[in-house]
């Protein structure tokens, strides 16, 4: 993505591609699999969260990515110009087919129907307000709500959200005084670890696995957090009892 300088704040400039989109779409290409009546919006969103919401804001995703754009910012404007959804769809289309050399984001993150069913949803939601309704409202799991991690013969485990959230599973964790190994089951393809705040103990990173460190509990409050940049200011934070 590039990013430009606008009143004092660092701001996406997807605008910058919107020339582009406008004429991926009026040629076509932004969609070649599918057309927006048929999008599957359900799959969408969750493929939106899973793949994109790690590094994108949007707001009725759930998602609060920081290394890449403000999606409902990004698309205010367009908003305000009456792009409407079909416009604002082939900008994300073209986004996703063609993302900037520089940026990030890779291309082929998601392909063919699959690719044409976030752009749909993005372009239904980005820069409006109010929450998803119906099938959408219930199709990414809510994350950080699981029942406390509970430590086990020395063994503490703390999931990642599988849905790609920058959010743990367990929100809180109990554990008692003495050696542990720590570990952070991650299925969702975004880097994370865990780290346990004035504790002495941190995993390393991984994309897909487990990752774990021993160390020793002490009697207390903790703050456990992943040090992935940005991820703890995103919300993926907890707290462990130790008693």
């Amino acid at each position: 993505m590039i990013e430009t300088r606008l009143n004092g704040r660092w701001r996406s400039a997807l605008s910058l591609g919107l020339a582009a989109g406008a004429l991926l779409a009026v040629s076509g290409c932004t969609n070649d699999s599918a057309p927006a009546t048929s999008a599957n919006l359900v799959n969408g969103k969750q493929l939106f969260v899973q793949k994109c919401g790690a590094c994108h804001i949007l707001a009725r995703a759930g998602s609060k990515g920081v290394s890449g754009p403000n999606l409902d910012e990004a698309f205010a404007s367009a908003r305000r110009e009456n792009w409407g959804d079909d416009g604002i769809r082939g900008v994300v289309y073209g986004q996703i087919l063609y993302p900037n050399q520089n940026a990030p984001m890779p291309a082929n993150l998601v392909t063919g129907h699959d690719a044409s069913d976030v752009a749909a949803y993005v372009s239904t939601v980005a820069g409006k307000p109010g929450k998803d309704v119906g099938l959408l409202a219930s199709a990414v799991a809510p994350a950080g709500g699981g029942k406390p991690a509970v430590e086990k013969n020395g063994v503490l485990s703390i999931s990642a959200d599988p849905n790609g959230q920058l959010l743990y599973v367990e929100s809180t964790a109990t554990g008692t005084p003495g050696p542990v190994e720590l570990q952070m089951p991650n299925k969702s393809g975004v880097p994370h670890n865990i780290v346990i705040e004035n504790g002495g103990i941190t995993t390393p990173v991984v994309t897909n696995g487990i990752a774990k460190a021993s160390g020793t509990l002490k009697a207390g409050e903790f703050v456990y957090f992943c040090s992935v940049p940005g991820h703890r200011e995103a919300g993926m934070v907890g707290k462990l009892t130790v008693r």
